[in-house]
């Protein structure tokens, strides 16, 4: 099973956060990576961030990034 690309680049972007501080946010400006500026919307789009360009983590974003960062420990 492999994953898919937006998967990769939506997943890259949420471990970039810092899942413990809610006062810390990522702003994806508009002309970063196109990969990264769609992952962002996607993000919006399912809740997981305040903002279409990143913003801060909402409650079920943070749950996300936190079984992300799990994940990532485990795997290291």
């Amino acid at each position: 099973m492999t994953l898919p690309d937006d998967f990769v680049h939506e997943i890259s972007l949420l471990i970039q956060y810092d899942e413990g501080n809610s006062q810390t946010g990522l702003k994806v400006h508009h002309d970063a990576a196109p990969e990264a500026v769609a992952a962002a919307r996607r993000l919006f789009d399912k809740g997981l961030v305040s903002q279409h360009d990143g913003g801060y983590l909402t409650k079920l974003g943070r749950e996300v990034a936190e079984h992300l960062q799990l994940a990532r420990r485990i795997l290291e």
